[in-house]
């Protein structure tokens, strides 16, 4: 899989801006254990470099843009992050190998309840979970160092910028369901502007709109 994931960066290194991942990204990649974030009828492809399914119309991401998108935000080991879209919980437990505190936010209420107690399980103490809408992000903690979303927007939810705290950063894939979608690098500036870098061609699952939640719960503990 780390293989995989350093020919495609030498691949794709005109369109993401670097020729390797921080080597604190990669030990990120090498340590957590992909075959314990997938249903067990996949694990045989757990560490092959591409999406799988787990259920709800969901899917864990391809490695390669779990490490892209994780290294676009140069996380630092004090940062407080956001994630939006907590899935099977595989990002989540990247992003919890670098940082300070993570807080993430799934719309669906049992893959959020899966993700924590398999993220507990494998002893992350420093993840907080919650069921709820994704474009609202989760204001109570915020501002955030960096937020990260893992799954499409059909535009950038102004309440995730407004959580970002001057300086941070924000890596959200942007497009409609089953059309071209662009991956977004949005830095906050000192006066609040946020200035957009399109990145990379994705494809994502859609971040469902407001419009579409039915059920919205409070943080589980």
């Amino acid at each position: 899989m780390i293989a995989d994931i350093e020919r495609e960066v030498d691949y794709t290194r005109g369109m993401i801006g670097r020729s390797q991942f921080d080597p604190r990204v990669m030990e990120a990649m090498r340590t957590v254990p992909r075959d314990a974030f997938v249903p067990d009828d996949l694990k045989p492809f757990a560490f092959d470099n591409g999406p799988l399914s787990i259920g709800h119309g969901q899917t864990i991401s391809q490695p390669y843009i779990v490490a892209l998108m994780t290294d676009l935000l140069e996380l630092e080991p004090d940062y407080h992050v956001l994630e939006i879209g907590t899935g099977s919980g595989y990002q989540t437990a990247v992003l919890a190998q670098l940082v300070s505190q993570v807080y993430s936010v799934e719309l669906i209420a049992e893959l959020g309840a899966v993700a924590a107690d398999r993220l507990r399980r494998l002893d992350y103490n420093n993840i907080e979970f919650r069921i709820g809408n994704g474009y609202d992000g989760w204001p109570e903690h915020a501002p955030y160092d960096a937020i990260i979303v893992t799954a499409a927007a059909t535009h950038i939810p102004p309440d995730l910028v407004d959580q970002l705290r001057p300086g941070g950063k924000l890596v959200i894939p942007v497009g409609r369901p089953y059309q071209p979608q662009d991956l977004q690098l949005i830095e906050k500036d000192q006066q609040g502007n946020a200035i957009t870098q399109n990145v990379l061609g994705v494809a994502f699952v859609p971040l469902v709109p407001k419009a579409h939640i039915h059920e919205s719960d409070p943080q589980l503990h």
